[in-house]
C-alpha cells in the first residue's frame, strides 16, 4: 500500500514526464521559411542614406549679474512712479489733494472684474487685484493710476473716466473699462 506522500510524488513524476513528451513533440527543426524571409530582406536594394542636418551654431551667452537685484531676496520697498508735474494749465486737472483709494496703487491692466453684487438696492463691482485680493467698488470710487473715476457699473463691465497727461501741463479725459472675466 502506498502512502499519501508516495502517491503525490508519483503523480508529480507522471505530470513531468507527460509535459516533457508534449514539449518534445513541439520542437520543429524546419526553419526554412524563416531562412528564406531573411534572404529576401537582405536581397532588397539599399536606399540612399540621407545627409545629416547642419548643426546650428549657438552663440554663447555670458551672464553678468553685477548691478542686478538678487531674485532670491525679498523686495523691501516697492518702486514708486516718478511724481507727475501738475502744472497750472487750463482745463481738466486731476484732484491731487484728495486721499487716494487702495485700487489707485495698481495699474488698470493688472485689475480684473470678477463679478457684481447687489446690496441695499445698489450694484457693486467686484475687482480682483494682482495680489489676489477682491475689492468691492461702486460708482464714484477711483481705481488705476490715471485718476480713473468709476462712472458706471454694469453686469459685464465697469466703465471709468481717466485723466491722463496729454502734453506737459495739459490733461485730457479718456474713457476706459474693465470687462468681466469668465
Amino acid at each position: 500500500m502506498m502512502t499519501l506522500t508516495e502517491i503525490k510524488m508519483s503523480m508529480r513524476w507522471g505530470c513531468f514526464c507527460l509535459f516533457s513528451l508534449a514539449l518534445a513533440g513541439c520542437v520543429n527543426d524546419d526553419v526554412s521559411d524563416l531562412t528564406q524571409y531573411i534572404a529576401s530582406v537582405k536581397a532588397k536594394p539599399k536606399g540612399p542614406i540621407q545627409a545629416l542636418p547642419e548643426i546650428a551654431v549657438v552663440e554663447p551667452f555670458v551672464f553678468n549679474p553685477e548691478g542686478l537685484r538678487d531674485p532670491f531676496r525679498h523686495v523691501e520697498k516697492v518702486e514708486e512712479e516718478e511724481p507727475i508735474d501738475i502744472s497750472s494749465g487750463t482745463g481738466i486737472v486731476p484732484d491731487t489733494t484728495r486721499r487716494k483709494e487702495e485700487l489707485e496703487s495698481y495699474p488698470l491692466d493688472t485689475l480684473q472684474m470678477v463679478g457684481t453684487l447687489t446690496m441695499d438696492e445698489r450694484l457693486w463691482g467686484l475687482i480682483k487685484a494682482s495680489d489676489g485680493t477682491i475689492h468691492r467698488i461702486r460708482k464714484g470710487n477711483y481705481m488705476g493710476r490715471n485718476y480713473g473715476e468709476i462712472i458706471r457699473i454694469l453686469g459685464d463691465r465697469v466703465e471709468l473716466m481717466e485723466i491722463v497727461l496729454d502734453k506737459p501741463g495739459s490733461w485730457i479725459e479718456q474713457q476706459a473699462s474693465l470687462q468681466l472675466v469668465e
